[in-house]
């Protein structure tokens, strides 16, 4: 039997799964969510949900039910979203997660915390594909990604009850088509 030891330390594995909207294609995000569910961190399982959205009037927004894990996972958005999701200056709001669905028509994520439910849906999903980046790259740095990702042509977010603007549109990844809102799921980041 061949194979390969990727000669790296595994950090993060898990999922990483994303939603972007925009109110026009080609515009600026009005919704940006990262939402990662670990199982293995140097800070243990645990659960984040990185939100900025016009639904938040712009504000930027950090659900977690670790928030050494949630620190921890900042490390990584340094290289993903700097200006937005790393600050570590941002409160921790304390949340319960579930998911619902199938990976096959349509999967929610729910966050819930003491400032009301939040509701991420990806539907009409693509076909799932496979991502490997070894460190010292231009897409995540000094970080390596193995991932698993199905790309979803609608997605939609609402917190607290209101809905927020806009939809998702085709995107590429690494060169493959894709979408601005994906399941990152088998998800693994190494360096």
């Amino acid at each position: 039997m061949s194979g390969a030891i990727v000669p790296h330390k595994v950090h993060f594995t898990g999922e990483n799964s994303f939603l972007r909207l925009k109110t026009e294609e080609g515009g600026e995000d009005t919704t940006t969510c990262a939402h990662w569910r670990g199982l293995i961190s140097p800070a243990g399982p645990g659960h984040v949900l990185f939100l900025q959205s016009d639904a938040t009037d712009g504000g930027i927004r950090v659900y977690s039910d670790n928030e050494g894990f949630a620190r921890f996972i900042q490390i990584i958005e340094e290289t993903l979203h700097p200006k937005t999701f790393a600050n570590k200056d941002l409160p921790i709001i304390a949340a319960k997660f579930s998911n619902s669905g199938d990976i096959g028509t349509s999967f929610t994520e729910t966050v819930s915390s003491a400032e009301g439910e939040i509701v991420m849906r990806w539907s009409d999903m693509g076909e799932p594909y496979m991502l490997a980046v070894a460190p010292g790259n231009d897409m995540t740095g000094e970080w390596g990604v193995y991932s698993c990702l199905t790309a979803a042509a609608t997605a939609s977010l609402t917190v607290a009850g209101p809905a927020a603007a806009g939809k998702t549109y085709p995107d590429t990844m690494a060169g493959h088509p894709s979408g601005m809102s994906c399941l990152a799921w088998s998800e693994t980041w190494v360096r």
